[in-house]
């Protein structure tokens, strides 16, 4: 399927259009370069509302499969929660080949293991510690094969990146109690230190073009508004625009 044809299988497709299909299109571009095999079995951490999810079930082909976990509850997610882009997902095309499950975490629960490929894109972020993103890399390890990884970089290219990365560090939870999104935003220099020291050995290291993604004004917006005071979230007031923020780049990677 192009990236048209896999963004109007998602929930959110109904709600805003243009988004699920810049968000499919660049999940797709992912897939691409991970070279994602037909018949792989994948385990997919973090899987959300299922935007990957749905990119990695048409890699795979009919006779592949992907289960995809989230500590998240089903109600969790606005406008559309979780469980209804699950659903929604589901009961398309490519539901024979998902499974999604929520409530679900890796270091304690029975999600299985031989898996070819284990997926983590944009959610490592969101783990409550670098320590236990590191135990959770530890574990993957005992899953699966393979490893693909992509995340935002917190290093900016150009000074309009700025607003993405104060939006980032004002929402960081070791600055602050918050009950947002972003937890405990990582290097890419920590993250391979962890690969490294959980046994996995990257093979290729890559920088992601995010120019077309929306998630910089997301970011912002989450920070204005909700994230506890402080130096970073004071300079970006006096940085940040209401709309058109820069996002940061992103790098992806693959390991064994």
């Amino acid at each position: 399927m192009n990236a048209q044809e896999l963004a109007q299988l998602m929930a959110a497709y109904e709600v805003s259009p243009d988004i699920q299909l810049t968000q499919t299109a660049y999940r797709l571009d992912l897939a691409g370069t991970w070279q994602i095999p037909q018949g792989a079995r994948v385990l997919e951490i973090g899987c959300g509302q299922g935007d990957m999810t749905a990119v990695l079930a048409d890699q795979v082909g009919p006779d592949g499969r992907v289960v995809g976990t989230d500590i998240a509850v089903p109600g969790y997610g606005a406008p559309i929660t979780v469980g209804d882009s699950a659903r929604r997902l589901q009961d398309g095309p490519l539901g024979s080949r998902i499974d999604m499950r929520f409530e679900t975490d890796v270091l304690t629960d029975d999600v299985g293991t031989g898996y070819d490929l284990v997926v983590l894109v944009h959610c490592s972020w969101y783990f409550a510690s670098a320590g236990l993103l590191e135990r959770t890399l530890g574990k993957a390890r005992e899953l699966g094969s393979r490893l693909c990884f992509a995340e935002w970089d917190p290093m900016p290219a150009h000074t309009d990146q700025i607003p993405h990365l104060l939006a980032v560090l004002a929402q960081d939870r070791r600055a602050g109690d918050t009950d947002l999104n972003v937890r405990a935003p990582l290097t890419r220099a920590t993250v391979l230190e962890a690969l490294e020291r959980t046994g996995w050995q990257v093979e290729e290291v890559s920088t992601v073009d995010t120019s077309a993604l929306q998630d910089a004004d997301w970011e912002v917006g989450f920070a204005v508004h909700d994230a506890p005071d402080g130096l970073a979230k004071e300079l970006l007031r006096q940085v940040a625009r209401d709309k058109g923020n820069v996002p940061l780049p992103a790098y992806a990677l693959t390991a064994r």
